[in-house]
């Protein structure tokens, strides 16, 4: 593993320079050129490029070589295309332009470059940068191409290993297919920016090791990085640009780190004593450098035998199967967690942090405020410092599995992993019988004073006569739904207690109940003064008992007693869209695979509202706060308060009381008060750039152009930006034609004029794929001056339009 023979078989077998002459200069200007059995060499006479043959290969390639070691190739512009013979030209074109031609001077490689020039030049730097600027600059910020941005195996000091956004540049190192064939082989060694950023060393598309986040002082897997007296290394990581360095602080050292054929990386050291070069370090460096040797939530100690044990509190998925050594399934948790109930945190250190490709990041929070964030996500399951140094800063956090943990003997890591709380350990025994006995006091009398109250309460419903009254009056021909009594509400509820509480709105609050077979409900409670009055909950009751789509939420029956108003439906863990996607702790957990699941469930729902239900349904509502998710993050439709219904072929009304949502609304509706389905399909177009981009289209302005979240969109679209309007938080996870995608149809939805809007069977099939889309017109509610005069003629100036009766 730590043999340099790959590299000195580069030397060994190099067969190319024979009778090469060298220009004088190190470059060559426009018109120049450099034929076979030529060189320039750098200032400095530290490299050399010219053409040479690998190995025993007859092929001709042009590079860039050390001097002092003709073999040691470390940069090599026509890697994929080689030259079967020595008529090969480079030539720099008046545009400054590198081109490698062949004997029929056909073009074998080229430098890709972004701009022309008057007056280029091609030059060989000493840092072995080979870069083409304009003649009288020397700003190498300014060169319009350079062999730094394009590496091959090797990186040399003063390169930069990462992503620069702003260039679209991604340099990383690919091996050679073998010594005597540079063309890329199958390993490559990338910074991964998903996620919080790390170095991955794959094998083709497989994970091979990864170094860890970089933690302030160095890769979190790399414990021997260490302050040096040969060379300095940083981590530059901003808006625009990722990227590892290393310098070297003293200029009589040559070093370089190589990606071997074999998948090695070796940092590499030249000693002029023997000629030759020597190994410094190289990596992997042990079977616990493999990745996920352990399996998720697993440890890997080279230390400890077997190697592989799990992490305190989870114990083997399969024990038979570790029994063998064979670990790759990982371990399980022992206790299952309990969010709600305060789960707790346990210690581990001196580790490899997890895979961070899932995790999410913040630089400006402080331990305890990354606790608390975690404690607050029931999907995460780790926090950790993103920076170290010092006294600590930042909060990386991880969801799901914890993947790739090693343990090191010194220079690791801490990380805090989520355990039930009787995992971490208790209070104090101490005092145990006197608590007890108080626990049982305080138990009894709470009980009295409930059974009391609902004694009270269901003597006063009783005494009011009215028990049930509504469904027995005229309405009862509507009503196709169980009729629940107040009592069985009041014990699901706990007499609708603040802590069952789910959340409050204008039609009041509603509350998380569970039945006594155990069924977990969710209760909407009108409130006196409710903006939902008895004709939207006669509304809302009649509509959703004959709706069943798995994409609608599921009413389960109703509470009518006195001046009680109640719906029941299915209880959905995971709350409205609105506190995931404008949250941003809350969002991560909402990768862009879920966003689109939910898209698409959304687009369901409605296609079945519009064309495929008992009723043709107009929501009229359509917003993030009416979406709510399931266990599995499935949309439900909800709140059909302001719904309307068509039959035959009606599709359109009208109405002198807009009611609805300012921010959803179309224009022809909140200006003229005309609802139709295109009503509903201009508020999924809204809706689904929110989703996309985590931003309420209410209230948003760009600060450059006062445009509105659909003007924006529109806007980036039409300059084929379309990536600049996504959450920054899923942008690990994203499936690029998706996201077009998605965005193309709702720009189409959200366009100004009705008719030009698609129904929302195109919408399904577009979003799957099966249509072509069209070009989107210019959106309605373009700038956020438009809406506030359509809110104005609407006469309503809040977000919430409230109905009338």
């Amino acid at each position: 593993m730590e043999s340099c023979l790959p590299i000195l078989l580069h030397s060994l077998c190099f067969v190319s320079l024979v009778l090469q002459i060298s220009y004088a200069s190190d470059s060559i200007s426009a018109g120049q050129n450099i034929t076979d059995g030529q060189t320039i060499v750098s200032a400095g006479g530290n490299f050399q490029l010219g053409f040479f043959s690998p190995g025993n290969s007859k092929n001709r390639y042009v590079g860039i070589w050390y001097k002092i070691s003709a073999g040691t190739v470390v940069w090599i512009a026509n890697q994929e295309n080689p030259l079967n013979d020595s008529s090969g030209v480079l030539k720099l074109t008046p545009q400054g332009v590198l081109t490698l031609l062949n004997h029929t001077d056909g073009i074998v490689w080229f430098s890709n470059v972004s701009r022309s020039t008057q007056n280029p030049l091609a030059q060989l730097l000493d840092s072995v940068n080979f870069v083409v600027r304009e003649a009288n600059d020397n700003d190498l910020d300014d060169a319009i191409w350079q062999s730094f941005d394009h590496p091959c195996n090797s990186l040399l000091a003063g390169m930069k290993f990462g992503i620069d956004r702003a260039k679209g540049l991604d340099r990383y190192l690919t091996s050679w297919k073998s010594v005597d064939d540079p063309s890329p082989g199958d390993f490559t060694y990338k910074l991964d920016s998903s996620g919080y950023p790390q170095l991955i060393l794959r094998n083709g598309s497989v994970v091979q090791f990864r170094s860890g986040p970089w933690n302030g002082l160095r890769f979190s897997g790399f414990p021997q990085l260490k302050p040096n007296p040969v060379y300095s290394f940083g981590f530059v990581f901003n808006q625009n640009e990722i990227y590892y360095y290393f310098n070297i602080l003293n200029s009589s050292v040559r070093q370089m780190l190589v990606l071997n054929d074999n998948g090695i990386s070796q940092r590499l050291t030249w000693v002029d004593r023997t000629h030759d070069w020597r190994l410094y370090a190289s990596g992997p460096t042990d079977e616990c450098d493999t990745y996920a040797l352990c399996g998720g939530n697993g440890n890997c100690n080279m230390a400890s035998s077997p190697k592989c044990v799990c992490l305190t509190g989870f114990v083997p998925k399969y024990p038979s199967d570790w029994e063998s050594m064979d670990w790759l399934n990982g371990c399980v948790r022992r206790m299952e967690l309990n969010c709600q109930g305060g789960d707790k945190f346990l210690k581990f250190t001196n580790v490899k942090l997890p895979d961070t490709r899932l995790s999410w990041f913040n630089k400006s929070m402080n331990l305890q405020e990354c606790k608390q964030t975690c404690l607050r996500n029931c999907s995460c399951t780790a926090y950790s410092n993103l920076d170290i140094s010092g006294r600590g800063s930042g909060c990386l956090l991880w969801f799901g599995e914890l993947m790739d943990i090693r343990q090191f003997d010194e220079n690791g890591q801490d990380i805090y992993v989520r355990m039930a709380a009787s995992e971490v350990g208790g209070s104090s025994r101490g005092n145990t019988g006197a608590r007890k006995s108080t626990g049982i006091i305080v138990g009894v009398v709470l009980s009295v004073v409930f059974l009391l109250s609902i004694t009270v309460i269901y003597v006063k419903y009783k005494r009011a006569g009215k028990i049930l009254a509504f469904s027995r009056q005229s309405h009862s021909e509507d009503l196709e739904l169980p009729l629940f009594d107040i009592i069985t509400i009041v014990n699901a509820t706990n007499n609708f207690s603040d802590n069952n509480k789910l959340g409050e709105g204008g039609f009041g609050a509603v509350y998380k109940g569970v039945l006594e077979n155990g069924q977990e409900i969710a209760v909407k409670r009108l409130s006196e003064n409710s903006r939902q009055g008895p004709v939207e909950f006669k509304n809302e009751v009649v509509y959703i008992a004959k709706l069943q789509h798995r994409n609608l939420v599921k009413i389960l029956g109703c509470c009518i007693e006195q001046d009680e108003k109640m719906l029941i439906y299915e209880f959905l863990p995971n709350r409205s869209l609105d506190c995931l996607i404008f949250n941003q702790e809350e969002g991560v957990s909402l990768d862009w695979p879920k966003r689109f699941t939910i898209i698409n469930g959304v687009a369901s729902g409605l296609l079945y509202l519009h064309r495929d239900s008992r009723l043709r349904i107009i929501h009229r509502d359509l917003k993030a706060e009416n979406i709510l998710l399931d266990m599995e993050m499935n949309a439900k439709i909800s709140d059909f308060g302001l719904a309307r219904s068509f039959g035959g072929n009606e599709s359109e009304g009208s109405t002198k009381r807009v009611v609805g949502t300012f921010g959803y609304m179309s224009p022809e509706y909140a200006i003229n008060g005309l609802y139709s389905v295109k009503s509903d399909v201009f508020s999924f177009g809204v809706l689904v750039l929110e989703i996309v981009s985590g931003k309420r289209n209410r209230g948003f302005t760009h600060p450059d152009n006062r445009l509105s979240l659909l003007g924006h969109a529109w806007t980036l679209s039409r300059d084929q930006k379309f990536m600049e309007l996504v959450d920054p938080s899923i942008a690990s996870t994203l499936n690029p034609l998706e996201v077009l995608r998605s965005i193309h149809v709702a720009l189409l939805c959200v366009q100004n004029d009705p008719h030009d809007r698609p129904e929302m069977l195109s919408v399904v099939m577009m979003l799957n794929g099966e249509s072509t889309l069209p070009h989107p017109k210019q959106p309605g509610f373009f700038s956020e001056d438009s809406v506030s005069e359509a809110s104005s003629s609407s006469g309503g100036k809040h977000q919430k339009i409230r109905p009338t009766r």
